[in-house]
């Protein structure tokens, strides 16, 4: 197999362009069992949708760094989005990504990618870190810089959460979403392909629950007002079935770093009360 490649840390995609129609985005919504009326109605994209318009250049800058043969052991690991503003329908879109950070280990290969996202007139929509994992011995140099730590310590969750929420997956979930966020991979579609790579069967899209996750925020502790959030980040630690339900605790979090707003840590856990995100921070604008 070929090696990761550590020269290609920084090297950018160039900008790829994305115009935001108002049925994709209700589609998203309806994908993800979010009834938000601004989102059901078509007024505003629901937060976790920022990745779509930039799927194309994310995947491209993994591939600037990742051996084609690699992506057949991909999981996504983690996924941290900060919001300058909400998207809205009939925007145009460009967003550029590069692979920032390269580390090769015995039980796999993390890659982070970031990307940022502007609008017809330059200014920024969002930035994200999407962070991935290979799993398996690779070969290649690791380089570049960690993406931002967004780690929920145990004192912040010594004390009752602030809100507790629970979401179920639908049986055809992983389907419906797929074809909402043109996120196709095979583990999410194909049983037997799941299995295959050590998989309990088909899992649910990590950006799924990141949703879902956005959601429980946005109803408990935003006012249901999505304009608020302004940044929402997510650590996947254990796959979640079509089927099962999860549990969203939201705890209170020392706020953003200069700024007035507020800023709650979160984790979800599966019916057995295991993790299946971690490390979940949220942070609002005032309201």
């Amino acid at each position: 197999m070929s090696p990761f490649d550590a020269g290609a840390l920084g090297r950018s995609t160039g900008e790829r362009e994305f115009k935001v129609d108002a049925s994709r985005t209700v589609a998203y919504a309806a994908a993800t069992n979010d009834d938000n009326p601004r989102h059901t109605g078509g007024e505003l994209a629901p937060p976790v949708f920022a990745v779509v318009p930039a799927w194309d250049a994310l995947t491209a800058a993994a591939r600037l760094v990742a051996p084609e043969e690699a992506f057949a052991s991909l999981v996504h690991s983690g996924q941290d989005m900060r919001f300058l503003r909400p998207i809205v329908p009939d925007d145009v879109l460009r967003t550029r990504a590069a692979p920032v950070y390269l580390s090769v280990r015995g039980v796999g290969t993390t890659v982070a990618v970031r990307t940022e996202t502007v609008d017809t007139g330059g200014a920024l929509v969002n930035e994200q870190f999407v962070t991935l994992f290979f799993r398996g011995p690779f070969d290649g140099d690791s380089g570049g810089a960690a993406p931002p730590d967004h780690k929920l310590t145990a004192a912040a969750k010594a004390g009752a959460p602030l809100a507790e929420l629970t979401y179920g997956f639908d049986a055809d979930q992983t389907f419906r979403y797929a074809e909402a966020s043109g996120d196709p991979m095979p583990i999410h579609l194909d049983d037997a392909i799941a299995r295959s790579v050590g998989l309990p069967g088909i899992i649910v899209h990590g950006l799924c629950t990141m949703a879902f996750c956005g959601r429980a925020v946005i109803e408990s502790v935003a006012g249901g007002d999505p304009t608020r959030l302004a940044r929402l980040a997510v650590k996947f630690s254990r796959p979640v079935l079509p089927g099962q339900e999860i549990t969203i605790r939201i705890y209170a979090v020392p706020g953003p770093d200069g700024g007035d707003g507020r800023a709650y840590g979160f984790e979800a856990l599966n019916g057995d009360g295991q993790a299946v995100v971690k490390d979940g921070r949220a942070e609002l604008r005032p309201g």
